[in-house]
């Protein structure tokens, strides 16, 4: 079994202390502040193990203050409704006896619809042409950025492929629209709802860097504070997470030391699965931002 099938798992698989009481922990990381990402994957599986038989829907939440990842996180779950189409629960995450976060997730019972559109996916190169292997042959490989080296580490929990490469040594995307493939790096039990959380989880990964994709500036360069401050997610068709998923991603917004930015998440074949709301604040400690 992979380290990274271990890993998500581990870290989505929250403990029940009590009834609507549930506890999540940390993997350990050199880092002491906890993932966005992770605390909505854990707040969702928490929501999920008490709205049996119903799927998400959407989530809405609020990153309240930093998460420390030497402490569990207590996930307390409250049950807003339960109606014949919806089900909603309210989840806050506790920790060192302050609320770091806080979300509502919509349930919905399946049904049939007469109307039925989404968006046409971008026409975007396979993840096959952006491995590692793929690369190589570009002659600025010698100069990739460690931060994009990363991206191609096996031992994370989801595998991610940037398309604009260029962008990491300084290209400007003047319309601020990018990309990237991902999946989890290995296969997930067939489980709808922990699909769902598993993408919830990947979905806070380099969403706020789409602001700085009109600069030719990323938030891994030393030069940016960043945080999320909200993310919102909405679910539209069936997936798996530990299948190729195309991430594309633009920033419509940036102004006063925030900046919003916007995600849908499409299968291969084109299905529109997912949409992904987030506004995050973006400081630079001097100097100043141009995209002309």
């Amino acid at each position: 079994m992979s380290k990274g099938l271990i890993d998500l798992l581990a870290i989505l698989d929250v403990e029940q202390i009590e009834v609507n009481l549930f506890r999540g922990v940390s993997p350990k990381t050199s880092s002491l502040r906890v993932f966005g990402g992770q605390v909505i994957g854990q707040a969702m599986v928490a929501a999920c193990r008490t709205a049996e038989g119903r799927l998400p829907n959407s989530l809405h939440c609020y990153f309240i203050r930093a998460g420390d990842t030497r402490a569990p996180i207590v996930y307390t779950v409250e049950h807003l409704r339960d109606g014949k189409s919806y089900s909603t629960r309210r989840v806050n995450a506790v920790q060192h006896g302050h609320t770091i976060f806080s979300i509502m997730v919509s349930f919905h019972a399946e049904e049939e619809s007469a109307f039925d559109h989404q968006n046409i996916m971008p026409e975007i190169p396979p993840p096959e042409k952006f491995t590692a292997e793929e690369l190589s042959k570009q002659p600025m490989y010698l100069e990739m950025p460690e931060i994009v080296q990363i991206y191609y580490g096996s031992d994370r929990p989801v595998k991610m492929r940037p398309v604009e490469i260029g962008r990491y040594f300084g290209q400007k995307i003047h319309d601020g629209r990018v990309h990237f493939w991902i999946k989890t790096t290995a296969k997930l039990p067939d489980d709808q709802a922990l699909h769902m959380c598993a993408l919830a989880y990947a979905s806070d990964f380099s969403l706020v860097d789409a602001v700085m994709a009109r600069y030719g500036r990323t938030l891994f360069d030393g030069r940016m504070i960043s945080a999320s401050l909200d993310h919102a997610m909405w679910f539209h068709r069936p997936f798996r997470a530990d299948e190729w998923l195309l991430y594309a991603q633009d920033s419509p917004s940036a102004h006063g030391g925030r900046g919003f930015t916007r995600g849908m998440i499409f299968k291969p074949n084109g299905d529109l699965v997912a949409s992904v709301a987030q506004e995050g604040s973006v400081r630079e400690p001097r100097g100043a931002l141009t995209c002309s």
